[in-house]
C-alpha cells in the first residue's frame, strides 16, 4: 500500500509527530509519501528514519520537500 501525509504549512516537530502517528496505522512494507514545507523536515526526516529504523527511500525538493519512507518489518 502507498499512504499520503500533507504536512505541508507545519513547522517543526508537527511534521515529524503526525509521520509518527501515521506509521502506526500502516503495515511492514508499506510505503508513505510526506510533503512538507518546514526547511528542518529536510535533517528531521533522516534523523527519524535513522532512529526508528524505517526507510527513507527517496527524498526531493520542489515547491516542497517530498520523503518517501517504507514502514520497517
Amino acid at each position: 500500500m502507498v499512504d499520503h501525509l500533507d504536512c505541508r504549512g507545519l513547522q517543526c516537530p508537527m511534521p515529524i509527530v503526525q509521520l509518527s502517528l501515521r506509521v502506526r496505522d500502516l503495515a511492514p512494507g508499506d510505503l508513505l509519501t510526506v510533503e512538507a514545507t518546514d526547511p528542518a523536515f529536510r535533517a528531521d526526516i533522516s534523523a527519524w528514519s535513522e532512529m526508528t529504523g524505517h526507510r527513507l527511500v527517496s527524498f526531493e525538493e520542489s515547491e516542497c520537500l517530498t520523503a518517501t519512507i517504507e514502514v520497517k518489518a
